[in-house]
């Protein structure tokens, strides 16, 4: 019999979405307990109900912490990780000047590796359990990623990122080699252990329609697969894309057109989308992924929040290391909040940690696996210190319900808010002691 292990301390889950269910979607119990084996959720509930039922199980007590889902980070590039908070750009010379260059150097495996590794521990330090990212053109970029993940135990998405053209010589693949090598590494790693393969064209003004058109035939062959790119980030982008696809509708027909639209992708950013955009990614089920650190850093706009859920549109929320300017996912939240403010439309904090954990699980089609605490769910989960520090202490202790209490680490916590990471149920983050 598996070893059972019972975490006690606060616990959030969700039995709804709180954008539609408002804050009573979330359960809170202020003295609750998880209970796990076999790096899975085998039981939750109250700490006296799960310990008298379970009396041998080794227990872990973590006092007042809040224990919560991992955070799921829906839309990163792991290559900036070094070039994250770089000065000053917008989106297109931000490529040109820090991406490209950088992105160069992973042609090195080693350095590829490196950087992978260095990516995810400090996603882990700040409570992340699961990401999708971009790689780079290179294969090796793709296998440096899940090889990280798996060493570590990680559920992660991640895909090579195909470009032939409007990008430096080396960095461009051609349409056969991004089909190719696509599904070669899908071959290889897609549905291997905790590790999914995500079918990935940068955006349309790095493809050529050819690759496109393969990387949708591809998609075709593979449709349980995830596809992933950018949309309507930014508008000297989607005037470039216009010049670019001078037929196309707007800049989602340039994916539609070559078989690059469906249930199973991923769009990230979507801050500039025209009326006919909203309703063909409503009519087909797509999801979108609100980046706001980066969508002010990089100055592209105001992502809709309300607007889109409230058309039914799956939202995942991500910080896009390295345009975003934060690994935390609290502080990506943070900025989810002020963009809300900014519009109008302030988010709750219910509706704030779910969009990243079980809203981001559920844009990446994995709320049946992660992003909540329950029953059978994969043991990704942390547990969150709500006094961290003097500053957040003081208000935390003047708070009314859990929300207030939450609320405070959202907007003011960092690292130092997560006393521990748990990844399939065992501790990576601080280091056990």
């Amino acid at each position: 019999m598996a070893e059972e292990t019972l975490h006690l301390g606060q616990t959030l889950h969700f039995e709804a979405d709180p954008f539609a269910a408002g804050p009573s979607a979330a359960r809170h119990d202020s003295a609750g307990a998880i209970l796990v084996a076999d790096g899975r959720i085998r039981a939750l509930g109250s700490a006296a109900s799960l310990r008298a039922a379970h009396p041998r199980a080794r227990v872990v007590d973590h006092g007042q912490a809040l224990l919560t889902a991992g955070f799921v980070d829906a839309h990163v590039h792991y290559p900036q990780t070094r070039i994250i908070a770089s000065w000053g750009k917008r989106l297109i010379d931000w490529l040109n000047s820090y991406t490209f260059p950088e992105e160069m150097r992973l042609a090195d495996p080693a350095y590829a590796r490196a950087v992978a590794e260095d990516y995810l521990d400090l996603v882990l330090a700040q409570g992340t359990t699961t990401v999708c990212s971009y790689a780079t053109i290179h294969p090796d970029s793709v296998d440096a990623i899940f090889e990280a993940a798996e060493a570590r135990g990680m559920r992660v998405l991640a895909g090579k990122t195909c470009m032939d053209r409007n990008a430096p010589e080396g960095l461009r693949d051609t349409a056969q080699s991004a089909y190719d090598d696509s599904k070669a590494l899908l071959d290889r790693w897609h549905g291997c252990g905790r590790a999914s393969y995500v079918i990935t064209p940068r955006f349309s003004p790095t493809s050529t329609p050819e690759q496109l058109s393969a990387l949708g035939a591809l998609w075709a062959e593979h449709p349980d697969c995830l596809m992933q790119t950018h949309l309507s980030e930014q508008l000297d982008e989607i005037a470039w894309v216009r010049s670019l696809f001078p037929q196309a509708r707007d800049y989602l027909d340039t994916y539609e057109a070559h078989g690059l639209l469906g249930p199973n992708g991923l769009y990230g950013h979507a801050i500039h989308l025209d009326p006919r955009e909203i309703d063909r990614l409503s009519e087909v089920g797509a999801a979108l992924v609100h980046c706001p650190t980066s969508n002010s850093f990089i100055g592209s706009g105001l992502f809709d929040m309300a607007g889109l859920t409230a058309r039914g549109l799956r939202v995942g929320l991500a910080t896009d290391t390295g345009g975003g300017s934060s690994f935390s996912m609290l502080r990506t939240m943070a900025a989810a909040y002020e963009i809300g403010q900014l519009r109008g439309t302030p988010l709750h904090a219910s509706q704030l940690i779910w969009l990243a954990t079980q809203g981001s699980a559920r844009a990446l089609r994995l709320d049946d696996r992660i992003g909540n605490l329950a029953p059978g769910m994969e043991a990704d989960f942390i547990a969150l210190d709500l006094a961290s520090t003097p500053a957040i202490a003081q208000r935390a202790a003047r708070a009314e319900d859990i929300w207030e209490a939450l609320f405070a680490t959202i907007m003011m916590g960092d690292d130092r808010a997560i006393a521990g990471t748990w990844v399939a149920g065992q501790r990576t983050s601080p280091a056990a002691s």
